[in-house]
């Protein structure tokens, strides 16, 4: 399916501020990028670089006062995810070098206290696809979607002791939850079509059978209609906006809506 999204957003700095920013997804093997427009105004000097993930980072100095940003984007992605029921964990022996990372306890998922937990939510599931969406569905029924609950600083074990938190917090735990289990597991970061309410959206993956496969613990079934912005081993690794200095969030507003064939998306940037 083709998506149009759009994110937009202020930001006001009482100095000059270096930010590093991960605002434009990529094209791959999940999506193709048709159309892009990124505006910063004020226009700074910007530069791109790609990091340890594969995300693109762009690396500018938001200048004294209030600076707008707008990301407008045409993507293709797919419609309905992938799922396999049958597919196996991966023995760590086998699993590619890039991956191995995504085994190992993080700033936000720590692993290495969740196995007794992580085995008793999976019970005699399948090791593999069965175990995560058994901790998917776990999540899911388990753990209210609730704002306010969490901060910038809440790991999975808060939000299991919580009971409660958001996509970003869910994510957590499903990524702390699979590791326990020895099966890898990644943040991503982007957007969701038909999100409610609509906003950037955080789910993760697990690396079973071979690839990556989608887990969205806030939803009750599998949803395509992703558009990937960023991975990382959790929250940490996939900020929209890192600041090095003072900087103060405005206003953000997520727009995310289907092109239908034969329609046409304008994404010059605005007169």
């Amino acid at each position: 399916m083709k998506l149009h999204a759009t994110c937009k957003m202020t930001v006001s700095a009482s100095s000059d501020c270096p930010v590093v920013a991960m605002l434009r997804p990529r094209s791959g093997e999940a999506q193709w990028m048709v159309q892009e427009c990124y505006e910063l105004d004020p226009w700074v000097a910007t530069t791109e670089y790609v990091d340890d993930f594969g995300n693109l980072c762009q690396r500018m100095k938001i200048p004294k006062g209030e600076m707008r940003i707008e990301v407008d984007m045409v993507m293709v992605t797919d419609e309905v995810i992938a799922v396999d029921v049958d597919a196996l964990a991966t023995p760590v022996e086998q699993l590619p070098f890039d991956v191995l990372k995504y085994l190992l306890q993080s700033r936000y998922c720590p692993s290495d206290k969740m196995g007794d937990k992580a085995q008793a939510i999976v019970g005699d599931a399948a090791s593999g696809y069965a175990q995560v969406e058994a901790i998917r569905a776990w999540i899911h029924a388990s753990l209210e979607y609730k704002y306010g609950v969490s901060s910038g600083s809440t790991d999975a074990l808060d939000t299991l002791n919580d009971g409660a938190g958001v996509c970003r917090d869910f994510s957590h735990v499903g990524i702390s939850l699979c590791r326990a289990l020895r099966i890898p597991a990644r943040f991503v970061v982007g957007y969701l079509h038909r999100l409610d309410p609509m906003d950037m959206h955080a789910w993760f993956e697990a690396f079973v059978g071979g690839r990556w496969y989608t887990f969205d613990g806030t939803q009750d079934q599998p949803r395509g209609g992703r558009i990937v912005v960023a991975y990382g081993r959790d929250a940490a690794d996939v900020a929209f906006l890192s600041n090095y200095g003072p900087l103060e969030m405005g206003e953000m507003e997520v727009t995310v809506e289907e092109v239908l064939p034969g329609s046409q998306v304008d994404v010059a940037p605005p007169s």
